[in-house]
């Protein structure tokens, strides 16, 4: 029940079925679909069997799909009270996987407790969007521009970033050093200071791969300038991802047609690569349409960041978006061969449940940030009264 001129009366909106009606089920139906999209990738690539990877995906999607509408009833003063504390245990997590963490295929980048095997670093996709939301909350539009707090925001990306590089994990070292970037911007960062950075990073590129990066990592970077140089060796992933993307055409194969995929020429088919396989089957026309569910589903997002009255809800929507559009721009451009194979998958549309955990949590804080729009967040300690 509504006033006159359609305003809630008090204390109406923190009612659970007028928060459940608050949320956006378009943004929710096209996230459905996009997971949708995968598991018929998914059970296409299995010989047209719900085993062993599209039966796993639609259920892990119906469990994170439920745990996100639960997450948007949060109200977003709780998420800003929990902000810091969550990038805290992130930031030790992450020291502890270089401590005790447990090492497969050269790489220490998880934790297992109790039998329970995780990768820190998600956590700290959100932790780190949080606890940027929160900093940015409580500081003025001058000090955001330029001031010498810029470096608080910089050693709390920097910190994640260096020991995510450690274990190592490119991929996910870029993914959270550019999400904590574009918080930074959207802050109000100086446009002399983004200048400046752009330069020097360009400037930082060559010394970076010589005397930084491992000599596997150092390879892919010469694997991508030049892949037909090694066609059956380092080459082999994006050789083969561009066979499959160039001979789908415009409409494809045909659903559990392609040669690709079906006949494993195909690496990682149903992780980083399912995107060219994808592409193989449906072609350009189903490149297209999942492209464009994506978009809509980063359109959206942008504009519920846009309508929240708090700036820490404007910064938390617009870096959780950021990171999802990040996933889907570099896990496309490695497929088409624009970028190095970094192993950072499409999400909702790859095989594997950290990555979609990690990205229904973020959309559950999207949707919080419109459920609670109106919810004027204090600067200080953040309370719920």
């Amino acid at each position: 029940m509504t006033l006159s001129g359609g305003l809630s009366r008090p204390g109406e909106r923190d009612r659970p079925i007028i928060k459940f009606m608050e949320i956006d089920w378009t943004f929710c139906l096209a996230l459905c679909l996009i997971a949708g999209a995968g598991a018929l990738m998914l059970f296409s690539i299995a010989g047209a069997s719900w085993e062993p990877w599209a039966a796993k995906h639609l259920v892990r999607f119906g469990l994170y799909f439920v745990m996100m509408v639960i997450l948007a009833m949060i109200d977003l003063r709780l998420w800003f009270m929990i902000a810091y504390p969550v990038y805290v245990v992130g930031l030790i997590l992450l020291v502890a996987v270089e401590l005790v963490g447990d090492t497969s295929l050269g790489a220490t980048r998880w934790l297992s407790i109790g039998g329970f095997r995780f990768q820190p670093s998600e956590i700290m996709k959100i932790g780190l969007v949080l606890a940027l939301a929160r900093y940015y909350h409580g500081l003025s539009a001058d000090s955001a521009r330029l001031s010498w707090r810029l470096l608080i925001p910089a050693f709390m990306i920097g910190a994640p970033v260096l020991l995510v590089a450690h274990q190592p994990d490119l991929g996910t070292a870029i993914l959270i050093a550019a999400t904590g970037l574009s918080i930074v911007v959207l802050a109000g960062l100086s446009w002399r200071v983004i200048v400046a950075g752009v330069v020097a990073l360009l400037a930082a590129i060559p010394p970076f791969i010589i005397f930084v990066l491992h000599d596997y990592q150092r390879n892919r970077i010469l694997t991508f300038m030049n892949p037909e140089a090694d066609p059956s060796g380092n080459g082999y992933h994006i050789m083969q991802s561009k066979i499959a993307l160039g001979s789908g055409g415009l409409m494809g194969k045909g659903f559990g047609l392609g040669s690709q995929s079906q006949l494993n020429f195909l690496p990682e088919k149903q992780t980083d690569f399912i995107f060219a396989t994808l592409a193989e089957e449906f072609g350009f026309l189903g490149c297209f349409s999942v492209l464009f569910l994506y978009g809509a589903v980063i359109f959206m997002a942008l504009r519920i960041a846009s309508i929240s009255h708090s700036h820490f809800g404007r910064l938390a929507a617009a870096g959780t978006t950021a990171t999802f559009a990040l996933y889907v721009l570099i896990n496309g451009a490695m497929v088409m061969g624009l970028a190095p194979v970094v192993g950072v998958p499409m999400p909702m549309l790859s095989y594997g449940g950290t990555v979609m955990l990690t990205v229904m949590i973020g959309f559950g804080l999207v949707q919080a940030v419109r459920v609670h729009r109106y919810t004027e967040v204090t600067s200080g300690k953040g309370s719920l009264m």
